[in-house]
């Protein structure tokens, strides 16, 4: 856990002097100080007990603190697709569902285009059917959601962002059929085009 802070800590001071080093068109450029992201995600439900693949939509606000750092808020919306099963002899016939995250969002941009790395942190709400499967099994009831994080790394420019991402709401023993776990993490691909909104 000391680890964990430590790297925080030190990737805070890391954005902070990056982007009161820099001197770069986003500032030079005031309209795209304030920016909405509006973009998709497709990914594999990582691991996939329950569900096998995710396809959704993201919507963000980002305010650029300095010229490498963003803060803001982040939301959307994240389609699992259930899948069959077979736990203990017993076969699942999982549900759909999905995630609605409430969440912070940070990105770290070390130059104007190019790489960048950032996570978003939050609550996900899991909705769809109330019950993990859809045929009759012991302890059938969805979790209705958790702690949220998608962090993700990879290339912007100015208009666009394209990433490697994963998302994944922590739900602990809930949603758990036989000794199949409940899963609402994917890995995937995620893209997002930035509309500046002035200062």
């Amino acid at each position: 856990m000391k680890t964990i802070k430590k790297t925080i800590l030190g990737l805070g001071i890391l954005a902070s002097g990056l982007g009161f080093a820099q001197e770069t068109e986003k500032f030079d450029n005031p309209t795209m100080k304030n920016m909405i992201k509006i973009g998709g995600n497709v990914g594999l439900a990582v691991p996939s007990e329950n569900a096998s693949a995710a396809v959704g939509l993201d919507l963000a606000y980002q305010n650029l603190v300095t010229p490498g750092f963003g803060l803001g808020v982040a939301t959307g919306y994240t389609h699992f697709f259930g899948k069959e099963n077979t736990v203990d002899g017993v076969n699942l016939d999982n549900n759909d569902f999905g995630v609605v995250p409430v969440a912070a969002l940070i990105r770290i941009y070390p130059k104007d285009t190019g790489f960048y790395f950032g996570t978003d942190l939050g609550y996900g709400f899991i909705v769809g059917d109330e019950n993990v499967t859809s045929n009759t099994a012991p302890n059938n009831t969805r979790p209705d959601g958790g702690l949220y994080i998608k962090p993700e790394i990879g290339y912007h420019n100015n208009d666009w962002n394209f990433a490697l991402q994963y998302q994944k709401v922590f739900t602990g023993d809930k949603g758990e059929v036989l000794s199949q776990k409940y899963n609402a993490g994917a890995l995937g691909l995620g893209i997002s085009y930035n509309i500046p909104l002035g200062q």
